[in-house]
């Protein structure tokens, strides 16, 4: 594990034997036992603490990745039922996709936030409605959010040389990822104590995610190493970015 100290992160490079590609993981996030704390403290991505209005990062339009992206939500939200979502009727009369003003394509917005958001007050369950309604038939919520909702809070980068080698980064995501709109946020849960205190490492808790991230055969490299790294008797340590002096 990397030495304690602010931005101290330990990493894994992995060749593929499949590809021609070099995976690196962040070790110390994928070890850490950062959790998702929405509805349970999580202070949201305002410009202030709004931990009442249970919006988590779901206080913005979500960002598609590409038009297969964009075909499987919209799919999904025509699976869903006004019992699961709050705007079940706007979504179905307005759409739940649009383009901003700077021509990027995002989730509509509903009443301040994605339209697929529940509120609090809903008889149905706060929270994204993509996501209950994945739970409730038995499905991955990863195969009805967008890419950019299941990822969080990992991210994968992808570079390729001049040669062609691929490498391939699986890091934690953070408020810099997001751009200058990032550094507005008041809260952002890869650098905050509250986020870190779930009961299993992230490459537990994750697996699923990674495994869509990575493939099976590399996810199963990775958590047999990093196994065998939190299989001794050490206490298992916060993020370094949280830890305290």
């Amino acid at each position: 594990m990397a030495e304690p100290g602010h931005g101290a992160h330990e990493w894994l490079s992995l060749e593929d034997p499949d590809e021609d590609r070099t995976w690196i993981f962040d070790v110390t996030f994928l070890l850490s036992p950062w959790t998702c704390i929405f509805g349970q403290g999580c202070q949201g991505v305002l410009t202030g603490p709004a931990p009442e209005l249970v919006q988590g990062c779901c206080s913005y339009g979500a960002h598609f990745t590409g038009d297969e992206d964009v075909a499987r939500v919209t799919a999904a939200a025509g699976t869903l039922t006004p019992e699961q979502w709050q705007f079940h009727r706007e979504g179905r009369r307005r759409g739940v996709v649009k383009t901003d003003r700077a021509g990027v394509t995002v989730t509509r917005m509903a009443q301040g936030a994605c339209i697929f958001l529940n509120r609090p007050d809903f008889p149905g369950g706060a929270g994204c409605a993509l996501h209950l309604g994945a739970v409730q038939r038995g499905a991955r919520p990863l195969d009805l959010k967008p890419d950019v909702c299941w990822q969080l809070p990992l991210r994968r980068e992808d570079e390729t040389d001049e040669d062609g080698h691929v490498s391939s980064t699986i890091r934690q995501w953070d408020r810099r990822h997001w751009g200058a709109g990032g550094q507005e946020f008041h809260w952002w849960c890869t650098e905050s104590p509250e986020a870190f205190v779930g009961h299993r490492p992230v490459y537990e808790e994750l697996r699923e995610e990674l495994v869509e991230l990575v493939g099976a055969a590399t996810y199963e490299r990775v958590a047999a190493y990093l196994a065998g790294r939190s299989s001794g008797p050490a206490v298992a340590l916060p993020h370094p970015a949280v830890r305290r002096r």
